[in-house]
């Protein structure tokens, strides 16, 4: 019989690793969790899940482009 082992999820932004808020939550919305905190990230792409031991990581990378 398999046992099932649920890997915790791990996010990223800017260099700065972020704990999952609730594993519940969606990347999106955990996005969203953190928006308050780093508002550059609301415009963030997310990239991932990419397995890492046993965490999956998620990271959210800032959108590149010029004002104006």
């Amino acid at each position: 019989m398999l046992s099932e082992t649920r890997m915790s999820r791990e996010f990223s932004y800017n260099g700065v690793r972020l704990p999952d808020p609730n594993p519940a939550m969606t990347p999106e919305e955990v996005r969203q969790f953190y928006a308050t905190q780093y508002p550059d990230i609301t415009t963030a792409s997310i990239t991932g899940p990419e397995a890492e031991g046993d965490k999956l990581r998620y990271s959210f990378a800032r959108a590149i482009g010029s004002k104006g």
